[in-house]
């Protein structure tokens, strides 16, 4: 049920915003989302994979931004431009999205859905697994590992140096080595914020 899958990720990250994760319930996110209790945790299993799929889809947002400023306006725009955009994004997306920042920088606080799973290296703790045992049909397939910080940041170079290859000027510093230096910049600057501009115009310099 792709879109009551959404609906039900949709619901969980507006509660999430309103509310820090362990007090979010999961008959309300049903209830935002337009479907049963019982639909909720067959898609999920549990409020722990609910939250592992949330984080996914966060990250998985991330990247896809990632990809569109890599792309560049119409491809008029220079490789060292586009990366500049590909860093004001990460630092824009870490900045309102939590769950973003979060998986960026490895820095989880006491409202993000972290209980039962430690999201950054996938490790399930045996003391505070939901218990589905009232529930019927639930998923029990393993879930899809989450990245870490540095995983994250790899795929988003990985994704730079294959969106420039054919871009990139003769010359120039090798185009993975300016990638991994690019996406390590945005990353300071998601640790200390600082103006869009600031960070697009730090690349520009590193690259000329």
């Amino acid at each position: 049920m792709p879109a009551a899958r959404e609906s039900l990720l949709d619901a969980a990250f507006a509660a999430l915003e309103g509310r820090p994760w362990p007090r979010v319930k999961m008959a309300e996110v049903a209830a935002a989302a337009g479907v049963s209790r019982q639909t909720l945790y067959n898609e999920f299993g549990s409020k722990e994979g609910l939250a592992r799929a949330l984080v996914r889809r966060e990250a998985d947002a991330y990247l896809s931004g990632v990809e569109r400023a890599l792309s560049g306006a119409s491809g008029a725009a220079g490789p060292r431009e586009r990366l500049a955009a590909a860093a004001v994004w990460t630092v824009r997306s870490a900045t309102e999205n939590p769950l973003v920042r979060a998986v960026l920088t490895g820095c989880w606080n006491e409202r993000l859905p972290t209980s039962g799973t430690s999201v950054a290296s996938g490790v399930t703790s045996v003391t505070s697994v939901t218990s589905v045992t009232s529930m019927t049909s639930v998923r029990t397939a393993p879930p899809d590992p989450l990245p870490a910080p540095g995983e994250l940041l790899g795929q988003a170079r990985d994704r730079a140096v294959r969106l420039l290859a054919g871009d990139w000027p003769p010359g120039a510093v090798e185009l993975p080595l300016a990638c991994e230096a690019v996406a390590r910049l945005a990353l300071s600057y998601v640790v200390a914020p600082a103006p869009a501009a600031d960070v697009a115009r730090m690349v520009r310099t590193v690259l000329a």
